[in-house]
């Protein structure tokens, strides 16, 4: 479940140019080049993340279920 609201929060800030902020300062601050493809799995990850730490602590049932 967190997958999928990190990536609608990482499409709704994309409406205003977000993507490009980031993809920007990861050029800047790593010398790499990146496209959206990268700026979606770091969302994807924050998200898978989110969903494991929720399992591990025994919420992620709580939050399927409410």
């Amino acid at each position: 479940m967190t997958i999928a609201s990190f990536l609608i929060i990482a499409w709704i800030l994309s409406w205003f140019k977000f993507d490009r902020l980031f993809i920007q300062a990861f050029k800047e601050l790593f010398k790499k080049e990146v496209t959206k493809a990268t700026y979606y799995f770091t969302f994807f990850c924050i998200g898978t993340i989110g969903d494991i730490t929720l399992f591990f602590n025994g919420t992620f049932y709580d939050v399927l279920v409410s």
